[in-house]
């Protein structure tokens, strides 16, 4: 998108919180379970099933996003995609988000707008229906943004993680890995020596340009939560550490192991195994029972000596950390 003139594009810390709060509001659609919006003290959603669910995520400028990488925009649908998977993985189906931001004074108004439209874009994509509904304003010298989102199980039961039995089948919707090649791209191709550069798409293959995006600008199945709780899923979890990491809890929280196969991950199943922030979603089922978009990549198995098993071999991988995977480095 074209630059503005800086008369047209002032720093946060020259306008009110009011120009702030109006460019932020005015960029967003009414959520479709919104009783009441943005301009009181709090919204009200409807929660039609009797029940919601909740759940909050924030993401700091360093270990969880440099700007030097990642657009108004990009910041913007990440936040809400990663929310948005965490309800999705009980089951539920998103009806609002709640974004507060810790601004510095000399970013740009301009920023917060793609922010905002980031928002916007990827609840229409992702979570049609659901939509920024308020939030909070504050300034700092780290941009934080941090997000709660909010659910509806319209009915259905939650599905939790410690449901899977032994004979189970383990899936998965979406993609493993990708946003790890992504990060490895990034921080291994734009970089001038420790500090991070801008993405030249220019340098990118067509198979590192996918996995930037992923990475930057995930898109997790948001609408499978729903359609594996009504086939009966019996455990369920957003993979945002890493399916190493995530398998365990779910194999821990459920008294089980889980065993993966493989050759059923894809065609780089170390990412797969290793690789954090695609927010897939993985889940156990019924042997016999596979909604559509999922695929098999395992089996419930009774608990062993091992809570996470690879071709029958423990699998000696810790997952994603982000303290550990985003360096402290800042850009």
């Amino acid at each position: 998108m074209p630059s503005r003139p800086e008369a047209d594009d002032p720093r946060l810390g020259d306008v009110s919180e009011g120009r702030i709060l109006q460019a932020i509001l005015t960029r967003t659609p009414a959520a479709s379970h919104t009783l009441i919006g943005p301009g009181d003290d709090a919204a009200v959603i409807a929660a039609p099933s009797g029940s919601v669910v909740a759940t909050t995520d924030t993401l700091v400028h360093g270990p969880d996003f440099r700007l030097a990488w990642s657009s108004g925009y990009d910041l913007g649908w990440k936040a809400a995609a990663v929310n948005l998977a965490d309800v999705a993985a009980m089951g539920a189906r998103p009806t609002a988000l709640l974004v507060a931001l810790a601004v510095p004074r000399d970013l740009r108004l301009s920023f917060v707008e793609r922010l905002a439209d980031g928002f916007r874009d990827a609840c229409a994509s992702l979570a049609p229906g659901c939509a920024v509904v308020g939030g909070d304003l504050t300034v700092s010298d780290v941009l934080t943004v941090a997000v709660t989102a909010l659910g509806d199980l319209e009915g259905r039961a939650a599905v939790t993680r410690n449901g899977a039995r032994p004979g189970d089948v383990v899936a998965v919707a979406g993609e493993l890995g990708h946003a790890a090649h992504g990060l490895a791209v990034l921080f291994g191709r734009f970089r001038d020596g420790d500090v991070p550069v801008a993405v030249d798409p220019a340098k990118l293959a067509a198979g590192e340009s996918a996995a930037v995006t992923a990475q930057l600008r995930p898109a997790p199945p948001i609408g499978l939560g729903a359609v594996a709780a009504t086939a009966g899923a019996t455990a369920m979890m957003d993979v945002s550490d890493g399916l190493a990491l995530d398998a365990r809890r779910m194999a821990a929280a459920s008294g089980v192991t889980i065993a993966l196969e493989r050759d059923l991950l894809g065609h780089d199943p170390e990412r797969a195994i290793a690789g954090g922030e695609d927010h897939a979603l993985l889940a156990t089922f019924p042997e016999g029972v596979l909604p559509p978009g999922f695929r098999i990549i395992g089996a419930v198995r009774a608990p062993g000596a091992e809570d996470l098993l690879c071709d029958d071999l423990p699998v000696d991988l810790s997952g994603w950390d982000p303290y550990r995977d985003w360096d402290s480095i800042a850009g």
